[in-house]
């Protein structure tokens, strides 16, 4: 955690940690949990709906338990209002938690989240309790009527999910910070690489969630501390403020005058 930072909160739980985890697409049960750890994040994110049989999902879980991480339950992979508020029951019911990051796609071929439902969607979890946390496209109508439904936490897409392209439009990510001082976002989608982390975090997004550039690098868990570290670098480097840009070269070690040890 950056110096004199205040600790991350979402939905009144307070987090050490501002790197939210995936656990889809490691090589192994071993891997993921190795990388957990040495990513130092406080919440992990599992779908209920990709874990097969139900033996393999109850040791999944038992595993997912072991990191004692905050579970963020997803309904990864829905195309439609009722399949992703019927998933989101189901993980509530499993999981014990009220939260549900809500994905609801709408083009099978760029995995874009489908605006209209996810609203629809958004509306009907909150008035049954509960506390959504919607994957969304950086556009900041759709974020602005989000929050109007009650969302506190929005995660715009840095870019289509599994691309690692990183933050393809940074003006429309500044933009929904700008607009939305008191909304909690993260950057969820489309990170490749920690220098991907550290722009989201600099920009003053207050934390990023990431699976497929650890998942699938090809040393998941050093990628992981890299990222770990970006993320905090970038934080630093938003809570510090950025010295203002340029247009002409200003030298740092002034050249008018005597040398100092020239002069009486």
């Amino acid at each position: 955690m950056a110096l004199f930072d205040k600790p991350l909160t979402i939905y009144g739980k307070t987090l050490n940690s501002r790197l939210f985890i995936g656990s889809a697409l490691y090589s192994s049960p071993q891997v993921m949990l190795d990388s957990i750890v040495a990513s130092n994040a406080s919440v992990v994110t599992v779908s209920l709906r990709r874990q097969g049989t139900v033996e393999a999902g109850a040791d999944f879980w038992q595993l997912i338990k072991q990191t004692g991480l905050d579970i963020l339950p997803n309904t990864a992979g829905c195309y439609s209002v009722k399949e992703a508020v019927t998933l989101a029951q189901m993980c509530r019911e499993v999981f014990q938690t009220n939260w549900i990051k809500l994905e609801l796609l709408g083009d099978e071929y760029n995995l874009q989240p489908d605006p209209i439902a996810l609203l629809e969607a958004t509306r009907i979890l909150i008035a049954e309790g509960f506390e959504v946390l919607p994957y969304c496209t950086d556009d900041l109508v759709i974020c602005q009527k989000l929050v109007e439904l009650g969302c506190e936490v929005l995660m715009p897409w840095g870019a289509p999910i599994g691309t690692g392209k990183g933050l393809l439009n940074p003006y429309n990510l500044k933009v929904i910070r700008e607009r939305l001082p008191n909304t909690t976002l993260l950057v969820d989608a489309g990170l490749g690489l920690p220098s991907h982390a550290c722009q989201a975090m600099e920009i003053g997004y207050d934390a990023v969630l990431l699976n497929s550039a650890i998942a699938q690098a090809g040393d998941p868990v050093l990628m992981a501390k890299g990222f770990a570290v970006a993320v905090e670098a970038g934080r630093a480097g938003y809570l510090a403020q950025a010295m203002p840009e340029k247009e002409l070269a200003k030298p740092s070690t002034p050249t008018m005058g005597m040398p100092f040890w020239h002069q009486n």
